[in-house]
């Protein structure tokens, strides 16, 4: 008895080539397709001392770098932006390759991305952690690129980094907690956060990159900031409700922006690219500028 093939299930409407081509002028006319916006947070959380002169972060996070939405041009106009800005230090918080599918025209070869990002400039240097799209991508080959020209990938690693007019700290970076997924809202990491700050042998305060913000429940006392990227802000947010869908375990609560618990610091970034859909609603492509030390030391409530 032969065996009846199964009927071909229609694609959904938006995953069809030919809409999705005829739709693109109105995706990048409502995705904020402009220059980024400066997003600038001035803070002195536990273990910095208030300074003449804040310690300068600029910070640049999911970059996801394909035709025609996030080209080789466009990322050096954000480099560009970024080196005006003069930081102290730039950090990147990784997810550099392309998110978004059916909805592009080609990916930006990672050694070209790299080489556009490599045009960062800080006294103190660049650093990178890698995000789940990268891992999905060749993690491997990203974190290769990004060294091959110049940017160290920080893998569960940390440096000691001093200026010189200001005190020392620590740089530390945490591996991707979404290597690979299980399904059912489960996935894999490389992350080691109590091995990550096991490294740290000097008493000075500790920034931290983790990709994913959800780490941050588990981030101790000893982290004066914590710095992330990956949720896009939601990449569209409404007045009242906020962002409907957020990627993390936690909704809104890690969504965007600096948030303070416990007198524990962590800024969220809204990032600059697309995931998903090329589509931005009230959460514009932004660069993160952290002045830290330029307000009164903070001082958590008794």
């Amino acid at each position: 008895m032969g065996v009846d093939e199964p009927k071909p299930q229609p694609k959904p409407p938006w995953s069809r080539p030919s809409l999705g081509r005829a739709l693109m002028p109105l995706a990048g006319l409502v995705g904020n397709r402009f220059r980024p916006v400066i997003k600038t947070y001035a803070l002195t959380p536990p273990g910095f001392p208030s300074l003449e002169r804040p310690i300068r972060i600029a910070a640049l996070a999911d970059v996801h770098a394909c035709k025609p939405w996030m080209t080789i041009a466009r990322i050096e106009e954000i480099v560009a932006a970024a080196n005006r800005l003069e930081p102290d230090l730039v950090v990147l918080l990784g997810d550099y390759v392309c998110a978004i599918f059916g909805w592009k025209r080609g990916v930006v070869p990672m050694s070209d991305w790299a080489r556009a990002l490599s045009g960062l400039k800080a006294p103190l240097g660049v650093f990178a952690v890698l995000g789940n799209h990268d891992w999905r991508a060749g993690g491997e080959e990203a974190r290769a690129a990004l060294e091959a020209h110049g940017v160290p990938v920080m893998e569960n690693d940390v440096r000691l980094l001093r200026p010189d007019d200001g005190p020392a700290f620590w740089l530390a970076g945490l591996a991707d907690q979404r290597v690979e997924e299980l399904g059912r809202g489960r996935f894999v990491g490389r992350d080691d956060l109590p091995g990550t700050l096991a490294r740290i042998d000097e008493d000075a305060p500790v920034i931290l990159l983790a990709h994913e913000p959800d780490i941050f429940l588990d981030v101790p006392h000893r982290v004066s900031l914590t710095l992330s990227g990956h949720t896009h802000g939601g990449q569209c947010r409404f007045p009242l409700i906020g962002a409907p869908v957020v990627p993390s375990r936690y909704g809104q609560r890690y969504a965007y922006g600096h948030i303070v618990e416990d007198g524990r610091h962590l800024i969220v970034s809204g990032g600059l690219g697309y995931s998903g859909l090329p589509i931005r609603i009230g959460m514009p492509p932004e660069i993160v500028l952290i002045e830290l030390g330029g307000q009164p030391a903070f001082r958590p409530s008794p």
